[in-house]
C-alpha cells in the first residue's frame, strides 16, 4: 500500500476499531493510538453536556458517542466546536434507538446553548440602556444572550426526572450572560418571547415600531395596554443585559 492507503487505515482503525488493523502495526500500538483519540474525544462530549451523559448507563453514552466519533467528520478542535458538530450529528444523522429518550435532541440544544452563552462576547455596537432610553434608541438582543423554545422542560431533567411525553404547551427561554459574566436563564411568557424574536430578526429595532408590530399582531387589545406591558418588559430586559442599544 502507499503512504495514503497506510494513513487512512490508521485513520480508519482510530475511527472504528472493528475496522481492519493497518498493515504491519501491532494491536496494541493501535489500541493506544486509539484510546488517546476517542477519550479525548469522550471527554470533550461529556463535559459539554453533563445532564444528558447522566441519562444513559455508562454502556449506553459510551456507544453514542463512539457513534459519533466513527460516523461524523469533525471540522475543528476546539471544544465549542465539537459540541456544536455532536449536537449536529444528533439532529442530522444520527438515528435513533430505543433507549435514547424522547427529550434527547431539546436537552443537547440546551446544553450546547448554555455554551455558546458562556462564550459569547459583547459586540463593540451594542451598550447597556437605561430605562428611559427605550423609547428613544434603537434596541437589539444583546450578543451574550439567546432565545429558544423547547417542548419539553429542558431546565428540570436530570438522572432522576426523565419526562416521557412534551407539554401541552411550549416553554419558552432566555439564557444569557449576567453581569459576572455567569449564565442564567430566564423563563419567557409566549408574548415575551415573541417580542424578543422579533427583535432578533429585525437585528436593531426603534420601541415604537416593536408597538406597531404588536398592534396588528394583537389587534383585540388597547394600544395603550400594549404600549405599557412591552416597555414594562423591556425595561426588565434592559436591567438584565438582555435587551440592549445598538449604534
Amino acid at each position: 500500500m502507499d503512504f495514503k492507503q497506510v494513513q487512512q487505515s490508521f485513520i480508519d482503525y482510530i475511527r472504528d476499531p472493528e475496522k481492519p488493523l493497518p498493515a504491519g502495526v501491532p494491536l496494541e500500538r493501535m489500541q493506544v493510538y486509539r484510546e488517546l483519540f476517542f477519550n479525548n474525544v469522550m471527554g470533550f462530549v461529556s463535559n459539554a453536556f453533563p445532564v444528558l451523559k447522566t441519562v444513559y448507563s455508562e454502556k449506553d453514552w459510551q456507544a453514542l458517542v463512539q457513534a459519533f466519533f466513527s460516523q461524523h467528520d469533525c471540522q475543528s478542535p476546539i471544544f465549542i466546536d465539537i459540541a456544536g458538530e455532536f449536537l449536529h450529528f444528533l439532529q442530522q444523522e444520527y438515528q435513533p434507538k430505543d433507549n435514547d429518550p424522547p427529550f434527547m435532541l431539546e436537552l443537547a440544544h440546551y446544553e450546547w446553548l448554555e455554551l455558546v452563552v458562556a462564550v459569547a462576547q459583547q459586540k463593540s455596537d451594542e451598550q447597556p440602556i437605561l430605562a428611559e432610553q427605550i423609547s428613544h434608541i434603537p434596541l437589539c438582543l444583546a450578543a451574550t444572550a439567546r432565545v429558544a423554545q423547547y417542548h419539553f422542560p429542558v431546565q428540570h431533567i436530570r438522572q432522576d426526572y426523565r419526562p416521557e411525553k412534551a407539554l401541552d404547551t411550549p416553554v419558552f427561554f432566555c439564557l444569557y450572560q449576567d453581569k459576572d459574566g455567569e449564565v442564567c436563564f430566564l423563563q419567557l411568557t409566549p408574548l415575551s418571547a415573541q417580542v424578543l424574536a422579533y427583535i432578533v430578526e429585525r437585528g436593531k429595532v426603534m420601541f415604537n415600531d416593536i408597538l406597531k408590530w404588536l398592534t396588528t399582531t394583537y389587534p383585540q387589545m388597547a394600544q395603550e395596554v400594549l404600549a405599557k406591558g412591552c416597555l414594562d418588559l423591556l425595561e426588565q430586559l434592559a436591567i438584565k443585559g438582555i435587551v440592549r442599544g445598538r449604534h
